[in-house]
Formats: C-alpha cells, structure tokens, sequence
C-alpha cells in the first residue's frame, strides 16, 4: 500500500503521540537522538523529524507491537508510512 505523505504524517504524528506518551521510551528517543523536548515541540510539523521517530519504532519490533496495539493499527502501517516520508524511499543494495 503506497500512502500520500500527508497520511504518513498523520501517522507519524499518532507514534509521535505515543512515544511522548511511554515513559520508559521517550528517554531512550531522546538520549538516542539528543533531541531536547524543546525540539520536539519545534520539529512536530516537520516531516523528516517525524520520519526519524519512525525510524526509531521500527529499530525493535517489540515498539512496533505496542505503538500500532495501542493504535489499533496494523504493522506494516509504520514501515508504509516511513517510505512516504523524506528518506524513506526504499533502498535496493544490489
């Protein structure tokens, strides 16, 4: 399913939500990232920031599991809505 970047940034904004949301997660986003909380709030609209906090879900599946259950979302949404954000257009390494 190919998404439109709007949708994907929709999306990205629900994980976005929810990783702001897990308070044993959102550090490890920031630590991982060096992100402040203050640029979080200054990069929610911009769409390649919201493809970095896909990015950062789609590093474990056991994140993925529980942004998309606690969305009621299926899986692959994440990685569809990735590709339709700046850099993540597939990559074939043949």
């Amino acid at each position: 399913m190919s998404l439109t970047q709007n949708t994907a940034e929709t999306i990205a904004l629900g994980v976005f939500t929810w990783l702001v949301g897990n308070e044993d997660l959102l550090p490890v986003f920031l630590g991982t990232t060096g992100a402040s909380q203050d640029d979080m709030r200054g990069a929610v609209n911009d769409p390649v920031f919201l493809g970095s906090v896909l990015d950062f879900i789609l590093m474990d599946d056991a994140w993925v599991i529980a942004c998309c259950d606690a969305q009621t979302m299926p899986y692959e949404r994440l990685a569809e809505a990735r590709m339709a954000l700046p850099g993540g257009e597939q990559r074939h390494w043949t």
